[in-house]
């Protein structure tokens, strides 16, 4: 089971709730706190940062498209861009230089700095590390289908998470493919590969390939 820190770097500043994560063993320990931590990060954010509507920042250097939505409470960060119908539904913390593309749904989340979510994705009470991508369609299930409170499976060890919605975590440089779907409570390692069009479930290791027909095979760590 991948912990906090084996999945992200929280010491080169690449998000503003680093200090927020550090105090949690899992990451998804800390989705439930998402909206506080927003709202308490805004109220500290200095003059480079505009509140455009109440308990909604925008860093002055981001480019927000007239036709997205954006939803309280977020944070857009620095050079970052929220393109044409984007729908920020809320809780959304948005780091520097990342694309929150078209028709893309954010909620509960938490984005470092550098990630690409650019077309028609759906990201819910899922993290997101330093440049990771969600390739075009692919999309984070966050609740299963019998409502049941989600699981998080590493082979045959389990790890009850007691949340009822948790999407997706997706270690720093992880890419995602075209068209997959992470089902609830996928835990993707640093630097590793989906392939489009994947069903993901359960852990994936750190600098591996996750093939079409659930195969895992290790990369070359560099």
């Amino acid at each position: 089971m991948y912990t906090v820190k084996e999945l992200f770097d929280l010491e080169g500043g690449h998000t503003l709730a680093a200090e927020y994560l550090r105090g949690f063993t899992y990451p998804w320990e800390a989705l439930k706190g998402i909206k506080e931590l927003i709202l308490t990060l805004g109220a500290q954010l200095g003059d480079d940062y505009e509140e455009v509507s109440e308990h909604v920042w925008v860093h002055k250097t981001a480019k927000v498209f007239q036709s997205a939505y954006l939803g309280a409470p977020c944070i857009i960060g620095p050079e970052t861009e929220v393109r044409h119908c984007a729908f920020i539904r809320g809780a959304a913390l948005v780091g520097a230089n990342c694309v929150v593309g078209n028709s893309v749904e954010l909620k509960n989340v938490i984005l470092f700095d550098h990630v690409q979510t650019p077309h028609y994705n759906y990201v819910g009470d899922s993290i997101l590390g330093w440049y990771s991508h969600m390739g075009a369609g692919s999309i984070t299930s966050n609740v299963k289908s019998d409502k049941t409170l989600v699981v998080v499976h590493d082979g045959a060890e389990q790890l009850e998470t007691g949340l009822k919605k948790f999407g997706a975590m997706l270690g720093d440089f992880v890419e995602v493919g075209c068209n997959s779907v992470l089902n609830p409570g996928t835990v993707i390692g640093p630097h590793s590969n989906i392939y489009p069009t994947s069903c993901v479930r359960g852990t994936v290791p750190a600098y591996s390939i996750w093939k079409n027909d659930g195969t895992v095979t290790a990369k070359e760590e560099r």
